[in-house]
């Protein structure tokens, strides 16, 4: 029943049922979503955000998969990707859909000679999960160029907020405890020499290549930095570097990276997750809080 109404909105090469999440995490684990379903208009996401809800369907909103751990045994429910892609630049700032890669915000800003973009360049991700978590990178964060964004409220209202109303924390905003859904957000321009910019996205990316695992699937940071600690620092002194769980293990190269080294499960993530908690607890004395969402069953 459901799927027969929702391909009357949908087009039908964007509603995918049964859908292995694996293929849209950076993990590159997790199991079979329900239904699997690309929104491109404000119009789409509202239409199927009504019919979940006539037919009591449980929904997950997402970007580009890259700060989420999908459980093995998939979401019983339909996961909804934002593909909201307006790039432009209107009355002196820069308007970016939520489901614009960090990757293409960056280059944009430096092909318009605009600055302070080049930290998001080599963060994995999209615009809307980066306003979520105010995303940050080598002294730049999300706060730090956001003018407002307009989100969807559980009422199907659009509402813009300005910067101060995200409550901006580390890693965290006002989207972090709301069930509200990003539209788009407007940036600040600050125009520099497009040459600086270049040189500094190059040296940010030859740093980033140097000191984390890109070569292997992972989802980034897997714990939040502590207030008086640095977390890859106190994983590395318990000694985790390179220890596996199945075939999740910890970065070599990076304590605070877990990748997925040999066909890893969810579940030998979560366990690797669980086991490093206990370990600097027992050792440092410290609680690690996760940086990334767990999905399912």
């Amino acid at each position: 029943m459901f799927y027969k109404k929702i391909v009357e909105i949908i087009d039908k090469d964007r509603v995918l049922k049964d859908e292995e999440m694996s293929k849209h995490t950076s993990f590159k684990v997790g199991g079979k979503a329900d239904f699997f379903i690309i929104v491109e208009t404000t119009k789409e996401l509202i239409d199927v955000l009504k019919l979940t809800k006539e037919c009591n369907i449980k929904t997950f909103i997402i970007g580009n998969g890259t700060n989420l751990i999908v459980k093995d045994d998939g979401f019983r429910g339909a996961v909804i990707k934002l593909n909201f892609k307006k790039l432009d630049i209107e009355n002196n700032q820069i308007i970016a859909g939520a489901g614009i890669p960090l990757s293409l915000l960056s280059h944009f800003a430096c092909i318009n000679s605009v600055k302070n973009y080049e930290f998001l360049s080599g963060i994995p991700g999209t615009v809307g999960g980066a306003v979520k978590m105010n995303a940050g990178a080598y002294g730049g964060e999300i706060k730090d160029i956001l003018i407002s964004t307009t989100y969807l409220d559980k009422n199907y209202n659009l509402v813009e907020i300005d910067n101060k109303e995200h409550e901006f924390d580390y890693r965290q905003s006002i989207f972090s405890k709301k069930d509200w859904i990003i539209i788009e957000s407007k940036f600040k321009i600050e125009h520099g020499e497009t040459k600086e910019i270049e040189e500094k996205i190059n040296e940010f990316n030859k740093s980033r290549r140097e000191k984390q695992p890109l070569d292997k699937p992972n989802a980034g940071s897997i714990f939040k930095r502590g207030e008086d600690f640095i977390t890859a620092k106190l994983i590395d002194e318990v000694g985790l570097k390179g220890y596996k769980i199945g075939g999740a293990m910890v970065s070599t190269k990076h304590a605070g990276f877990i990748v997925n080294e040999d066909n890893a499960t969810a579940k030998d993530i979560l366990d690797l997750i669980e086991y490093i908690k206990q370990k600097v607890k027992k050792e440092k004395d410290k609680d690690l809080k996760l940086e990334v969402l767990v999905l399912g069953e």
